[in-house]
């Protein structure tokens, strides 16, 4: 086997398998014997333990790996920024040394290291990581480049947040929080994305935490990671995770029910099964639909849900993250990632609808429909005050009054 069609996955410094890309270039992978002898778990349902390899040509293994590098515009600068191949075997070999939940994805040769090592930024070096929008690869020594992936398509960079001070992990040192930075036409997401979120938690939605920073008139957000931890010596830990497009084998392209990905009843059923604590877990994520509705996220697709694995081992709903009340924006389609009863538009969904929902997902109707009239009397009477305390917190923002009415009128429209 060649080392350049290889890779090594790690879990802290315990060797998960290999990682190996064929000739047409789809990658397979195969558990190293130790990992499941030395009491490893799989690291996606999609992916059970075995001794035989995941063909590259069957692609499930190819679609794992590929879920956890970036998308779009922010994959197309990191593979100009590096001069790299636009290949999913070469970015993983670039930059998968820090990827969301455990694993760290590195050339033959080379193991994680056992120290950790970071970079302080200074309020200058935040302020060009702000400008540039947290492209790190476009500047710096070699040697001094951080090996960092975060899926999705929106700019973002993870670091390590200290005594409120952020630091640029170098090599694959785990990183606290993310930054997430504006969108080119979209200035005001880290606004929604921060008061949608902080609308969540008032009706009681397990979320991350998050909160609106500026430089200039620059804003951006800082989010903490809900799959690190720091352990009794100061230093993170990394916990394992999985979002349910990985779960259930489809590619990132395929994250939205439209382009051919799982339908919300679905991820019910995944999480049924995959859950330590079903019952909470499930009304989390029936609420989490619900507000998606009420709220005007129409952008609430499967790799924005992910299961996490505690210390404990428990597999849980990990919090939810990517909140945006996405109606507020122009030119963003409106329409429902996950379809409710066959319907996406969020202004002809109807008690109906929500039934058919409910014999989806085999709950009783008037079980989802209690939900949907909780979560929109909960929102009506939290909206104002989550605005006041926002407003406090991180000076006016009147683009907000645009999400308050969209919310208030999708809430007294259901919530009848």
């Amino acid at each position: 086997m060649n080392d350049s069609d290889t890779l090594k996955v790690w879990h802290g410094q315990r060797l998960v398998g290999i990682l190996r890309r064929n000739p047409v270039g789809y990658i397979g992978f195969r558990y190293d014997p130790g990992w499941m002898a030395g009491g490893g778990f799989a690291i996606s349902r999609s992916l059970p333990p075995g001794g035989e390899e995941f063909a590259p040509a069957k692609g499930i293994a190819h679609r794992f790996f590929a879920n956890l590098l970036p998308e779009g515009m922010v994959r197309e600068h990191i593979v100009r920024d590096l001069k790299l191949p636009n290949t999913d075997f070469d970015l993983l070999r670039a930059i998968g040394g820090e990827c969301a939940g455990a694993l760290s994805i590195l050339p033959v040769g080379r193991r994680p290291s056992e120290q950790h090592h970071y970079r302080p930024l200074a309020e200058q070096d935040l302020a060009d990581l702000v400008n540039r929008r947290g492209q790190v690869y476009a500047t710096g020594p070699v040697a001094q480049r951080p090996r960092l992936s975060l899926a999705g398509a929106q700019d973002k960079c993870p670091v390590l947040v200290r005594d409120d001070h952020c630091f640029l992990p170098l090599g694959e040192a785990p990183s606290s929080h993310i930054l997430k930075f504006e969108v080119p036409d979209y200035r005001h997401v880290p606004v929604y994305e921060t008061f949608t979120t902080h609308l969540a938690a008032a009706v009681g939605l397990p979320v991350v935490e998050i909160g609106l920073r500026a430089i200039g008139k620059t804003r951006y957000t800082l989010i903490t990671r809900y799959d690190r931890l720091f352990d009794q010596r100061g230093e993170v830990v990394r916990l394992h995770q999985e979002d349910f497009c990985q779960a259930q084998g489809f590619g990132y392209e395929k994250k939205y029910q439209e382009h051919g990905g799982p339908a919300f009843a679905q991820c019910y059923r995944l999480l049924r099964d995959a859950s330590s604590e079903p019952a909470i877990d499930l009304r989390h994520l029936l609420r989490w639909q619900i507000f998606n509705v009420l709220a005007g996220n129409s952008d609430g697709h499967a790799k924005n849900l992910s299961l996490l694995r505690l210390p404990n081992g428990d597999i849980r709903l990990a919090p939810f993250y990517d909140l945006v009340c996405t109606r507020a924006i122009q030119r963003i389609d409106y329409r429902l990632a996950f379809a409710i009863g066959g319907k996406r538009d969020p202004g002809l969904i109807t008690k109906a609808h929500w039934d058919a929902l409910a014999q989806e997902c085999d709950v009783t109707s008037r079980f989802l429909w209690h939900l949907v009239k909780e979560t929109a009397t909960g929102l009506l009477e939290n909206l104002a005050v989550v605005r006041e305390s926002f407003e406090a917190r991180f000076g006016a923002c009147p683009a907000l009054q645009r999400v308050e009415q969209i919310i208030a009128k999708q809430c007294r429209r259901l919530g009848q």
